[in-house]
């Protein structure tokens, strides 16, 4: 079945508007819709329903699109990327797990976006671990406030990222160089009568390609685990993990869910440590 889900694909049209408006036209899908087509999805290897759920999140990948508009790159080719993105979460999504499909999408959509940006922003990749793509993006949106670092403004974006200030400089160097002509061979290339040899500036000690691709894949086995996991919680317990730490929006207070569930914070406490120990513990089985 998941070789089959791979064929489907959401091609965009010349027109750019064109597809916006047609994306828009699908119907977004109740809970009890999205329930029932990703149980046919998981369950049945039913193609038509990932069809459904695809087609109906297709405005939602527009929206994020929109997000990485600063970049230089084509509108079209992002969506087409987050597209991909969605396509893998439609794959993945555990219907039992009791989120929307579109809390559990936004990671694979950014990712695959996020991914598309850093191979195609410079000729040469200016971010290989997870860290320094964080700090990328989240340094661009900075420097769009406030304009080139000194040393006080390093440091405060550093504190703000949570990151060291040596981080902040190298990303902001890496950011700041221009794409130039590679040419292996000097004698074809001659500055004011004297060859010029673009190999002599190509060396980096530091650059690991490995370590990059073995904590993406890492990340990717992790997140799988930890849907494993919270399927082994109780209905309360799972929920209660979901509203402290996996929901998008604010963080919940202890004080707040025992007011929902009728019972003490210090219950409420102890629930979630109980809860936190066991999915610990199926991960790292």
């Amino acid at each position: 079945m998941i070789d089959k889900l791979q064929i489907l694909s959401v091609t965009l049209p010349s027109n750019l508007d064109s597809y916006i408006r047609i994306a828009n036209l699908w119907p977004m899908l109740s809970i009890r819709e999205e329930q029932l087509l990703t149980k046919r999805l998981r369950y049945n290897g039913d193609l038509d329903a990932a069809k459904t759920l695809i087609l109906s999140h297709l405005r939602f990948v527009i929206h994020i699109s929109r997000n990485y508009s600063g970049y230089g790159l084509l509108q079209a080719d992002i969506i087409q990327e987050g597209n991909i993105g969605l396509m893998k979460a439609v794959r993945r999504f555990n219907p039992e797990i009791g989120v929307r499909l579109v809390s559990f999408a936004v990671h694979w959509i950014k990712s695959e976006i996020h991914e598309y940006v850093l191979r195609n922003w410079r000729i040469v990749k200016v971010a290989t671990t997870k860290s320094q793509r964080k700090l990328f993006f989240n340094l661009r949106k900075t420097k769009k406030r406030l304009g080139w670092f000194n040393e006080e403004e390093i440091n405060i974006v550093a504190k703000e990222l949570g990151v060291s200030s040596k981080d902040v400089r190298e990303m902001e160097s890496r950011m700041s160089v221009q794409d130039v002509t590679f040419n292996p061979f000097p004698e074809e290339d001659c500055i004011d009568g004297k060859s010029y040899n673009n190999t002599q500036h190509l060396q980096d000690k530091t650059s690991n390609f490995a370590n990059g691709l073995e904590a993406d894949n890492w990340e990717e086995h992790a997140s799988s685990k930890l849907s494993d996991a919270l399927l082994g919680l109780d209905e309360r317990s799972r929920n209660i993990i979901h509203a402290r730490w996996l929901d998008n929006d604010k963080k919940n207070t202890l004080q707040k869910l025992a007011k929902n569930y009728g019972i003490s914070a210090e219950r409420i406490r102890q629930l979630e440590k109980n809860a936190m120990k066991k999915l610990r513990i199926a991960i790292e089985s």
